[in-house]
């Protein structure tokens, strides 16, 4: 074995070390936050739904109609707005909206949501959301859980046609219907 290929080994192993701590302080860090980041995902139909979003936490705070207030736009999730995708065209709540990218905005009430889907994912937050970049709104109905979700979770659930877009946190469910 000559010092070149030692060299040569010694670097290429020193590297993989070095990635791999990385790679490991990076999801250290990402389960660290305050309001990690989640995927989920689903597929009816041949269309494909995608929902990335931050979960902040209750941390035992009211969180309807305090935390996040009643009667506001609310990002539906912490920092960034939620990002929905849709791989074809759907129809949500009744209402046609066609394949692409949007943020999913909503704003809760005590008996009824309005979710919203609008042209600009690139913002921060709800802080320069505009009314006029709506594509699609659509009234759905909370319903209370038996248990307390700590974290603001979306998810799917299966229907008898597409699926149901649901989110939780807290006491407080909604759900909205997606078809193709």
């Amino acid at each position: 074995m000559t010092i070149a290929f030692f060299r040569r080994t010694m670097t290429v192993l020193c590297t993989v070390l070095f990635v791999c701590a990385v790679q490991a302080h990076a999801q250290n860090d990402k389960a660290a936050m305050p309001s990690p980041p989640a995927t989920a995902t689903t597929t009816f139909d041949n269309v494909t739904v995608t929902v990335k979003y931050h979960q902040p936490a209750k941390k035992g705070r009211e969180i309807f109609g305090k935390l996040v207030p009643y009667g506001e736009v609310w990002r539906t999730g912490a920092n960034n707005p939620t990002k929905i995708s849709f791989s074809a065209d759907v129809v949500i709540g009744g209402k046609a909206l066609k394949a692409g990218d949007y943020a999913l905005f909503t704003i809760p009430n005590k008996d009824k949501w309005i979710v919203i889907i609008n042209s600009d994912f690139n913002q921060w937050g709800a802080y320069s959301y505009k009314q006029e970049k709506d594509l699609l709104r659509t009234e759905v109905t909370p319903t209370t859980t038996k248990e307390s979700a700590e974290r603001f979770t979306i998810g799917f659930e299966k229907a008898d046609k597409g699926t149901m877009l649901t989110m939780a946190w807290d006491m407080t469910k909604v759900s909205v219907a997606i078809t193709k």
